[in-house]
């Protein structure tokens, strides 16, 4: 039996090639969700390392929120990143939605680091 790849690793896989080939570059904000929390990093993929994070998980937004898996939470941490992102001088980086559509949770996301000040 040959390699089985799940569809989200296709479209992950493809989404990611057709990112790298646009870069020029540019840091990438990446986006990973579960169905309790979803996450955001930037990443310099250059040198391979994360520049800064953000996730449903930092205790200001758990102790506030008791689902952090919904549209709401996703917006505060893209207005999270966002902020972390410009405290380092980062304005524009490439949105990686990975696998997922961009739909839900991952548009508000995307929407509200676009508001905080990011340029995608």
């Amino acid at each position: 039996m040959g390699k089985l790849i799940s569809l989200h690793n296709k479209r992950k896989q493809r989404n990611r090639k057709a990112l790298k080939s646009k870069s020029n570059g540019k840091l990438r904000l990446s986006v990973f969700r579960s169905s309790k929390h979803i996450y955001g990093q930037i990443i310099d993929d250059l040198n391979g390392v994360t520049v800064t994070s953000a996730s449903s998980l930092e205790t200001n937004i758990k102790k506030q929120y008791k689902n952090c898996g919904t549209k709401e939470v996703a917006t505060i941490v893209g207005k999270l990143i966002a902020e972390k992102a410009i405290k380092k001088g980062i304005k524009n980086v490439i949105f990686d939605r990975g696998g997922y559509i961009y739909h839900g949770r991952i548009k508000n996301l995307a929407e509200a680091a676009r508001d905080g000040g990011l340029i995608f």
